[in-house]
């Protein structure tokens, strides 16, 4: 049971490093594009991309997903990944469903 926690643990830190590491790097490649995508404001995006790569590494350390899905209901991640008819537009449809979501980005919104 011990050993579940530490590997749970350990995943949740590198899926916050590889999270942030992702953020950092589109905000640098094309700031308005992932302010969309991660749905963050002028603010949140000087912040993350003032980061150094240690202060990355102790941000991502905590224990709490630092990240959550977009869909604001179940409903709308069901009707994104049940698309009977072309699956290309399923990436359309997610596309079209995360932009009409006004809701921000948990670590928008600290």
């Amino acid at each position: 049971m011990e050993m579940d926690k530490i590997s749970v643990q350990d995943e949740i830190q590198e899926l916050n490093l590889t999270y942030l590491l992702l953020v950092q790097r589109m905000l640098n490649e094309d700031r308005a594009t992932a302010m969309f995508r991660f749905k963050i404001n002028g603010a949140m995006a000087d912040l993350l991309q003032s980061l150094s790569a240690k202060q990355l590494a102790q941000l991502a350390r905590s224990n709490q997903v630092l990240f959550g899905l977009h869909f604001s209901n179940a409903g709308q991640l069901a009707r994104a990944t049940s698309n009977q008819h072309e699956q290309s537009l399923s990436q359309v449809h997610a596309a079209l469903l995360l932009a009409s979501s006004p809701r921000l980005n948990s670590v928008a919104a600290a």
